[in-house]
């Protein structure tokens, strides 16, 4: 409960919006401009697509480890202190991203940005304790909106700065580095905590350990969290190199960044605003025939970016782009709404702060196979996570086939249970010979 009670959470909800959306702004910066970034510094074009693809990966190698520790610590000791850490390191890796001249000092600024990661899941954590419950849902939509219009308005930002006002790469990286610092100041001074209504008790690495075996345990979690890692698989394996699709339009130079702000920035933008359409057919039809619809979207969408950039230049692949961003967050919101009706209520909160332990662990693995892959040629990484979503969506047929014979299950080992009892309570009753 927040030591306010629940009238503060407008602000609170505010605060930690605008600090989602400037972490999103910053670091979709870092996937838009790593290509040209890398260019400028040198690299072989025989080189740079797999320098892409695995600097892309170390995003996250830090940061999965982590993720679990990060939730513990807010539960136990302050959710406000482990939501300013993730600014403050945002902008350490914003300024040495500014900073670098060689390839190695990218590489070691974005090592950095694992450091940062575990704050959404406290955030969603800190919003659910402090929001009415008749307004949730709505309010952890919007939340959710956050990251996405970041996603948008950071290549946005980029080709203004840098097309537009001539400004350089390194000045797009201050400039964030300097808006993570004042989101810091703003949690700092503008929010206040908000304390779980259970604080864990015990050592952190027992706890953390604890949550990841409580919440894997659970085989309704560990399905769900198996789909939404095989989605981000798929988009890790391709997203990387969607700048270099437009760069292969467009060419190297002016009009470069805004072509990536164009492609990136729209479909960003539009998969923010469509996520609430996709929670409201989730709601009218269910959250599994959505599922399935998007991640079939998806593996038409990604499959086809590669091919329609060389036939319709910049306009058509930013449609593509929409629609693709439109199935992925259309993928988000039927997974938290599976995760919010199929989870128990004891293991919620838990969850939430795990909940992007899988895409943590496939934005590691994705960009290291598309940096393989690639070799094969530009478009081999958009056609395998095509084929990736396509699995991801036969996966949840199959279980949704399922899901009836385990409640069977589940129904009769009940009804053994209850029987079992009545056996022993009659047994119990009956006078001694």
């Amino acid at each position: 409960m927040s030591t306010t009670g629940r009238h503060g959470w407008r602000g609170l909800v505010a605060v930690f919006w605008i600090t989602s959306m400037v972490e999103g702004l910053g670091v979709s910066q870092v996937f838009a401009l790593l290509p040209s970034q890398l260019s400028a510094m040198g690299v072989p074009d025989a080189d740079r697509l797999s320098f892409i693809g695995l600097f892309s990966a170390l995003l996250f190698v830090l940061g999965m480890p982590l993720v679990p520790l990060w939730g513990v610590w807010a539960d136990k000791y302050s959710r406000k202190a482990v939501i300013v850490r993730s600014a403050i390191v945002e902008a350490v890796v914003f300024t040495g991203m500014a900073l670098a001249r060689e390839p190695w000092q990218v590489a070691v600024s974005v090592l950095l940005i694992g450091f940062q990661l575990g704050n959404t899941g406290v955030m969603l954590a800190g919003i659910r304790d402090a929001t009415p419950r008749h307004r949730l849902g709505t309010v952890i939509a919007v939340f959710g909106a956050s990251g996405p219009v970041g996603f948008a308005v950071g290549p946005t930002l980029a080709g203004i700065l840098i097309d537009g006002l001539g400004w350089s790469v390194s000045g797009v990286f201050a400039l964030s580095a300097a808006l993570s610092l004042g989101t810091g100041a703003l949690v700092l001074l503008g929010s206040r905590e908000v304390r779980p209504e259970v604080v864990p008790e015990g050592r952190v690495l027992t706890l953390a350990f604890g949550a990841i075996r409580g919440v894997l345990g659970d085989p309704a979690v560990r399905g769900i969290f198996l789909i939404f890692g095989t989605a981000f698989l798929a988009n890790q394996m391709a997203r990387p190199y969607v700048p270099v699709v437009v760069e292969e339009v467009v060419g190297r130079g002016p009009g470069l960044a805004s072509g990536i702000a164009l492609v990136a920035g729209t479909a960003a933008l539009a998969g923010a605003l469509l996520s609430p359409i996709a929670g409201a057919l989730g709601d009218r039809i269910g959250f599994r025939s959505v599922l399935v619809a998007a991640l079939v979207g998806g593996a038409v969408a990604i499959g086809l970016m590669p091919i329609v950039a060389g036939i319709g230049g910049i306009p058509l692949l930013a449609l593509v782009a929409v629609a693709f961003a439109a199935c992925t967050s259309a993928i988000s919101a039927m997974v938290f709404g599976l995760l919010a009706t199929e989870v128990p209520a004891e293991r919620r909160s838990q969850t939430l702060n795990l909940v992007y332990l899988p895409l943590y662990a496939a934005g590691i693995i994705g960009p290291v196979v598309g940096s393989q892959v690639v070799k094969l040629g530009l478009p081999a990484p958009f056609f395998l996570g095509a084929a990736v979503f396509l699995l991801g969506a036969i996966a949840v047929i199959r279980r949704a086939r399922a899901t009836p014979r385990v409640l069977v299950r589940q129904a009769d080992a009940a009804l053994r249970h209850e029987l079992h009892e009545l056996a022993a309570d009659t047994t119990d009753d009956l006078p001694l010979k």
